[in-house]
């Protein structure tokens, strides 16, 4: 099982109540799926950087649970249906104290700024 964290933006014109569906609708998935929900933080109103769907404003929720990737993979797929979820961004949750970084098994640094990457700076073009 794996630590998980989903940021919901939400319709900013839906009801409390609808909010609170959407979100006991993700619990239920998630321990439905064998998980376990450690909890949600309501965010908020808050001002979006550009309109989406003509709106200004958006409701954030941040959702806390563990569970499988299949599970995880199931509320994606329910949180694109619904309409009244503008966004949704799951990641993994970083535990305080491990040593064993979040990207594990990700190509070494250098891996990705292969040396077919680089280009040299001809200093031939440059004014006198």
């Amino acid at each position: 099982m794996t630590d998980y964290e989903i940021l919901l933006m939400l319709d900013p014109d839906l009801p409390e109540e609808r909010q609170e569906e959407i979100v006991k609708r993700t619990r239920d998935l998630v321990e439905k799926g064998g998980g376990t929900w450690d909890g949600q933080d309501a965010w908020g109103r808050r001002k979006l950087a550009y309109e989406i769907d003509k709106k200004g404003d958006g409701v954030y929720h941040l959702l806390s649970f563990t569970a499988e990737g299949d599970t995880l993979d199931e509320i994606s797929r329910v949180l694109k249906i619904d309409d009244d979820v503008m966004r949704h961004l799951a990641t993994r949750r970083y535990k305080p104290g491990s040593t064993q970084p979040v990207a594990v098994g990700g190509p070494a640094r250098e891996d990705v700024t292969g040396s077919n990457d680089t280009f040299p700076i001809d200093s031939s073009s440059e004014e006198e």
